[in-house]
Parts: C-alpha cells; structure tokens; sequence
C-alpha cells in the first residue's frame, strides 16, 4: 500500500571549527566566527532537515548527493535543501511541517533569530511559517554538545502526497 503521508528523521552534528569561519544555522549567519567544521557551510540545522527529506522519500543520507555539489562548488547548505525539495516534488510529495531539536552548549539563539531560521527553512520548503518549529537545548554537559564542542540537530517532517 502506498501512503498519502511519509515521515522521515534525520540527524547532523559538526564540531566547531578551529578557523574563523562563520557560523551557519538554517541559513542564518548566528556568528561571524564559532561556525563548524565541514566541506560545506556545515549548517547543521539544514543537514538535518535533508536527510530528513530524504528519508521520507525513500532516498539516501545527504553526503550521497551533497558531496558532487560541493565540488561542484557549492557550499551553501540552502542549496542542499533546495534539491531535496525538488527531488520529494519530483516523487510527488511535498512538506506539511518540519520540527527541529537542536543541542549546544554555545551559542545562545534569541527568538529574532529562531524566527528568521524559520523563515529561510519555511521559504524553502513552500509552507508557512507557523509549520517550522525549531526548539534547542544546552545539553546540561551530558554530551559532546551539551559540553561545547559541537551542535547536533535533529528534524523530523511529515510529507504528503500532492
């Protein structure tokens, strides 16, 4: 049987960075320096929603595809984003909600900040606004996250068939 809803997961986590490179998080620049390692923008926040696309479609982990798009180039992780869409659009499936876990120690986001991040993701995947939700947690020191050295996201979408 073939469903008119998918759902899919999805997970990312970088280290911070040793260079100055800026940090990215659902294609917003949080800081001008702290960003993460990656050959990419390493935009945590992104990965995680990519792969939890491409889950739900069936498909394979973002480095599959994001890797030839870097060495094409392109760094940009809204990009990745972008072309995951297109490929759930072209199964016919199109995002109903995103909803995103993040865990760091550092950095603090204010909420001017998780409304813009809200605003990129919704715009790419054609919903509104009020259908992203993005929650972070410092961690408490448990882990590599919750102790600075390092973000982790984690997305879950639900799909439905056009």
């Amino acid at each position: 049987m073939n469903s008119g809803f998918r759902v899919g997961i999805g997970v990312d986590s970088h280290g911070f960075s040793k260079s100055k490179k800026p940090l990215m998080l659902s294609g917003v620049e949080v800081s001008k320096s702290g960003g993460l390692e990656g050959k990419s923008d390493a935009d945590v926040i992104l990965h995680s929603l990519c792969n939890a696309i491409s889950s739900a479609i069936g498909g394979d982990s973002l480095s599959i595809w994001s890797d030839s798009m870097c060495r094409q180039g392109v760094s940009d992780s809204k990009e990745y984003l972008k072309h995951i869409v297109k490929e759930s659009g072209r199964k016919n499936y199109q995002v109903v909600n995103a909803s995103v876990a993040v865990e760091a120690k550092k950095p603090f986001v204010d909420l001017d900040t998780i409304k813009k991040m809200k605003q990129v993701i919704a715009g790419i995947l054609g919903i509104d606004g009020d259908a992203v939700g993005i929650t972070f947690t410092s961690g408490e020191d448990l882990t590599a996250f919750g102790k600075g050295l390092g973000i982790q996201s984690i997305s879950q979408v639900l799909l439905c068939r056009k």
